[in-house]
């Protein structure tokens, strides 16, 4: 007999808000940590809620603000 599996939690959705204005850039670094968990790694596709698209813009704006200082690559003790 096959056990039955749990049902898997569902994903906290962030997503851009198209009249809010607000643009993906590097230069935005608060609005970028939206998007970057307690251990200083981007949120996946599905829990931003981005398409692919975005969610590759994503992450070279967050590596971009990563290597100019403005976002941490570690974690904050």
């Amino acid at each position: 007999m096959a056990t039955k599996r749990k049902p898997m939690k569902k994903a906290v959705v962030r997503e851009i808000k198209k009249d809010a204005g607000v643009v993906l850039s590097y230069k935005n670094p608060e609005y970028l940590a939206r998007f970057i968990n307690d251990r200083a790694k981007i949120y996946d596709k599905k829990q931003t809620g981005f398409s692919a698209k975005l969610q590759r813009k994503l992450s070279r704006e967050v590596k971009r603000a990563r290597h100019l200082g403005l976002l941490a690559f570690k974690p904050s003790i």
